[in-house]
């Protein structure tokens, strides 16, 4: 909690606490049904749920558990998913789980904090995932133009030139840089179509991104 304060303010240790004490509540009154005694549905699908209520509450400005903190705090550090530093975490906690339990019940609760950590990054990021797109074309200012009109989307100019060509030949051309959401990427793929199908295009995931006109959600503090 006095990480949560620090790390963010002091709001979202007071929203923390509130979180924490209605779970214990619910988990000590509250009964529920035995759905399945199948060790792997539960794993997958407890995972799933446990993730969604963690990345809920974090979407809400809260955690309800103290390794999220910790997940939230490191992942500003290490530039990595909240759900890819809470595994890791969860992983070193496993592994003493394993050497006092048992193995094989390790390996189910590694199975259920697979499924909730990848919940938790499409709670909190949701369709915000960005992907980066680098497009080289000789019709770049049809290309730029439709980006910025149709699209709405900046994009920065690279001043390139081919290192490819018959008898040693290159060429000076521009090269088009944008990002967009994964929403946006098949309808930017058509709308380069519409343009030139011979154009290079190169795509890949932008774990992170600041400034510019495209922002972040940030979690609600």
């Amino acid at each position: 909690i006095i990480l949560a304060s620090k790390t963010l303010n002091i709001k979202f240790a007071i929203r923390s606490i509130s979180a924490i004490a209605l779970l214990s509540f619910v988990v000590h009154f509250v009964e529920y049904p035995t759905v399945t005694d199948d060790k792997l549905l539960i794993s997958v699908f407890g995972g799933f749920f446990l993730g969604l209520g963690i990345g809920m509450s974090m979407r809400g400005g809260s955690v309800i558990d103290g390794t999220e903190v910790l997940a939230i705090f490191l992942s500003k550090k290490l530039s990595l998913t909240i759900g890819d530093v809470l595994l890791l975490i969860n992983l070193l906690i496993f592994s003493v789980g394993a050497y006092i339990l048992s193995v094989e019940t390790a390996l189910y609760a590694i199975l259920t904090y697979l499924a909730a950590a990848k919940t938790v990054d499409f709670v909190v990021d949701g369709v915000e995932e960005y992907v980066g797109v680098t497009i080289i074309s000789e019709k770049h200012q049809d290309l730029r133009t439709m980006i910025i009109k149709n699209l709405r989307r900046a994009c920065t100019i690279y001043a390139g030139k081919g290192g490819y060509g018959t008898n040693g030949e290159s060429y000076d051309k521009d090269i088009i840089y944008t990002v967009v959401t994964r929403l946006e990427l098949a309808r930017l793929q058509t709308e380069i179509d519409k343009i030139d199908k011979r154009a290079f295009i190169i795509m890949g995931i932008v774990k992170d991104l600041k400034g510019g006109m495209i922002k972040r959600k940030p979690l609600k503090q």
